[in-house]
């Protein structure tokens, strides 16, 4: 059964940051029903992008990076904005080389992904890079990120550490590893 989207009543800045805005959304159903929601738009950068290195059939290039939500260093892949109007794949290009000293000659965009759906209009796009190079940028990251080459065949011990928790970054891991096992890289 295929559902009307709710008609948006009102939206309200309540609060405003560098980085983000919180909206007040009022909606109507399509049964009638109104309600109040809150969401967190993102500011800078329209679009985000996390890009899984693939050295080999059976390394990826993770990094370790700090994540001040959590007030702890976290393992995930490299993840970055697109600058205003450069394109998505020479962004994650840019990212890799900043985050973890490697370029890519193929770059493909794999899929669309949200963290939040119900509370933030974030998205992030998930690109696959492959025939890596040696190649660093200096970017802006505070300090420098260790980065952890990591065997696909480990992978049941990468999902019970400690440290590699986000969501995004396991969904790839699975996507990727499919991928591969599926001779599809």
């Amino acid at each position: 059964m295929s559902k009307d989207k709710p008609t948006i009543l009102e939206t309200t800045v309540l609060a405003k940051t560098r980085v983000f805005q919180i909206e007040g959304v009022h909606l109507r159903f399509s049964n009638g029903q109104e309600r109040h929601f809150e969401r967190l738009r993102g500011g800078r950068g329209a679009e985000a992008v996390m890009i899984i290195p693939v050295l080999d059939r059976d390394t990826i290039l993770l990094v370790k990076e700090y994540g001040v939500g959590l007030e702890d260093y976290y393992l995930g892949f490299p993840k970055g904005t697109v600058d205003e109007e450069e394109d998505v794949l020479v962004a994650a290009n840019r990212e890799l080389m900043e985050e973890t000293g490697y370029g890519a000659k193929k770059l493909q965009i794999l899929k669309r992904m949200s963290s939040a759906p119900a509370y933030t209009t974030k998205q992030m796009k998930m690109i696959l890079a492959t025939d890596l190079y040696e190649q660093r940028l200096v970017g802006d990251e505070p300090e420098d990120i260790e980065v952890v080459p990591w065997k696909l065949s480990q992978m049941d011990q990468l999902l019970m550490r400690d440290d590699f928790h986000e969501a995004r970054s396991i969904a790839a891991l699975y996507i990727v590893r499919d991928l591969i096992k599926n001779n599809a890289i």
